[in-house]
């Protein structure tokens, strides 16, 4: 009887000290088990006599009893304190707000446009608009392109069907025209948001879509300009060729950018000429500001005379320079995309590639890109 007693406060004591659930294991083994103290008990029952046998045998099942229960408690109770402290580590707060998820994206050419006129907003250039469907005035004649230029051809140019008063209106195939509406001193009442007439000195950016009947790998029917117009006295073509340098440098964020000017000609511009950026091609990728390859980025001059006297303004007093380059290409070349036409495409996994978030504007203190 005294062993008994002894034996079931020894493992009452284990049990309530276990401190995990493999140490509870190890002790309900040992009484438990195979070859337990307890079931060494109950083998010894086989031996003796009937007498003993009715005397012992209630008292040793009795002890097995209660020593299983104490463990199922223990168990119990272990399991529920483990379960607390994995919910505690583990806990959600649910009063702080999911995070958000990205339902859309700014598209490149849009985000290259906003980074373009971030740099030259910080420059002083301010932004001008004007309506995609020009008259062939704005679009050509003021601009000085001759009555039998090619562009006028209807294989170049998208003409709209005649007026009632015999005109033909044209999708415009540069913004250009909008530069026309900043400096003609007599323009007919325009919405708000369309630039009118105004006195030099004139410092505007245009961007907006234009449209050409082109169509391959590097060229689209609709695609995106941003131009340039300064409008001043005594400009000459080193404040256009800072202007550039500057913007370049800026927007493909780079110091080292190298540029030349090649002679060219443009009806609106003389002289004009083509501005190259020195690049690396090597190894599939066009890399600005290093190499020593050339790649044609942009047209420019200094306005030609009469386009200052088909808006009203006098050469002889008024000078200024123009620039123009595509939106999209320039977008290309920054941010590496094989094909131009994937612009225009509506994929949403090359959206999803190369969009932008509507978070991040671009700002030439912290950075366009």
């Amino acid at each position: 009887m005294t062993d008994l007693t002894q034996l079931e406060a020894e493992l009452s004591a284990a049990v309530a000290g276990a401190s995990d659930l493999q140490a509870l294991e190890t002790i309900r083994v040992a009484a438990l088990g195979k070859s337990g103290s307890i079931s060494e008990l109950l083998k010894s029952l086989g031996s003796m006599s009937p007498d003993e046998r009715r005397e012992r045998g209630p008292l040793i099942n009795g002890l097995r009893d209660r020593v299983q229960s104490a463990i199922a408690a223990r168990k119990a109770g272990l399991e529920a304190a483990e379960l607390d402290a994995k919910l505690a580590a583990e806990r959600v707060d649910l009063t702080l707000p999911a995070p958000p998820r990205r339902k859309g994206s700014v598209h490149p050419t849009m985000q290259v446009m906003d980074e373009m006129i971030a740099v030259f907003a910080e420059m002083g250039f301010s932004v001008a608009e004007g309506p995609d469907i020009e008259t062939d005035f704005n679009n050509f004649t003021a601009l000085n392109f001759p009555p039998k230029h090619p562009a006028r051809e209807m294989h170049d140019t998208f003409f709209l069907p005649e007026d009632a008063n015999g005109e033909r209106k044209v999708l415009r195939t540069h913004t250009s025209p909008v530069q026309v509406r900043v400096m003609h001193r007599v323009n007919e009442q325009l919405p708000s948001w369309v630039a009118n007439g105004q006195e030099p000195p004139i410092r505007v950016i245009v961007p907006g879509r234009t449209f050409r009947k082109d169509s391959d790998q590097t060229h689209t029917p609709m695609f995106h300009q941003i131009e340039g117009l300064v409008i001043d006295r005594a400009i000459h073509m080193g404040h256009l060729k800072w202007t550039l340098e500057t913007f370049l440098g800026r927007f493909f964020e780079t110091p080292d950018v190298v540029t030349r000017f090649r002679p060219h000609h443009f009806p609106f511009t003389e002289p004009s000429a083509e501005m190259d950026v020195q690049c690396d091609r090597s190894g599939g990728e066009v890399k600005i500001g290093q190499g020593s390859d050339w790649l044609e980025i942009l047209g420019c001059g200094m306005v030609h005379p009469n386009v200052l006297r088909n808006v009203g303004l006098d050469p002889d007093v008024w000078q200024g320079f123009a620039f123009g380059c595509g939106v999209d290409r320039l977008g290309v070349l920054k941010y590496g995309m094989p094909d131009l036409r994937d612009m225009f495409a509506s994929d949403v996994r090359w959206l999803e590639h190369y969009g932008f978030s509507p978070y991040a504007a671009p700002n030439p203190a912290t950075g366009l890109s």
